[in-house]
């Protein structure tokens, strides 16, 4: 497939897990794609062997990083029409256990950081009139995780603004979408056990099936699963998806 040529796509969190799954595969439609993290050496590693993947380091929390890295993909690619906001952190606690700090640091990457990627974006698109951006929000924007209300806070926090954005811009060229997925297999996972396990005692069985089964249909998903719906969401026959939450959980929730 090669329905994306000329256009120049720009993921964030893409040096590893969901994000790179989703580079990857517009890559290979013939996209052009700026993959943007904070760690140069996993973007690189990342990047290495795809000459349509390009390595950009860019901290979502930071507007002057996320203007400065725009600017230079635009400059190197060309117009940016394609934005997939995946950079996110998942850190759970309480709510009466969280404190100010850590509040702020989920909003600043997890809700910050999708608004300024965007808006960043918006001109290119506009200029253009055609557009797609997909946000990766999480089955806790939709209805909430216990145990997390700063991530759950965050992800609904996308939602509306995602929805908000379809209203902006309806009845033209672009359109806003967020991918609501459950428990995927990534190091965000991996972590998670590990930080469980530590709280039960060590069992790190115990501590995966805790997230597993939140699944519907009971197994990790993929991150394949989740660029397989990104990519839906750019094909053509998808122009009037928009302002829509997509979840991706076995089943329903």
């Amino acid at each position: 497939m090669t329905h994306l040529t000329g256009r120049h796509a720009l993921v964030t969190g893409g040096g590893t897990g969901i994000g790179l799954a989703i580079a990857r595969s517009l890559a290979e439609t013939g996209a052009k794609v700026t993959v943007t993290g904070r760690r140069a050496e996993v973007l690189e590693e990342a990047t290495r062997d795809d000459p349509n993947l390009f390595p950009q380091v860019m901290d979502v929390t930071d507007e002057a990083s996320v203007h400065d890295a725009v600017a230079a993909a635009r400059e190197a690619h060309g117009p940016i029409t394609i934005v997939v906001a995946n950079a996110g952190i998942a850190e759970g606690r309480k709510v009466s256990k969280t404190p100010l700090e850590l509040w702020r640091r989920v909003m600043a990457t997890n809700l910050d950081g999708v608004f300024l990627t965007i808006r960043e974006c918006l001109d290119d698109m506009e200029a253009a009139d055609w557009g797609r951006v997909i946000a990766i929000s999480s089955i806790a924007g939709v209805r909430g995780l216990k145990g997390a209300g700063a991530y759950s806070a965050s992800k609904h926090g996308v939602i509306g603004l995602i929805r908000s954005l379809s209203e902006d811009y309806l009845g033209k060229g672009l359109t806003f979408n967020a991918i609501c997925p459950a428990y995927v297999d990534t190091d965000i996972v991996t972590r998670n056990v590990d930080a469980i396990s530590e709280r039960i005692g060590g069992d790190r069985e115990s501590a995966m099936a805790m997230m597993r089964d939140v699944n519907r249909h009971k197994r990790l998903l993929q991150p394949s699963e989740i660029a397989a719906c990104a990519m839906w969401l750019c094909a053509p026959g998808s122009e009037s998806v928009n302002g829509q939450t997509i979840e991706i959980a076995g089943g329903q929730m």
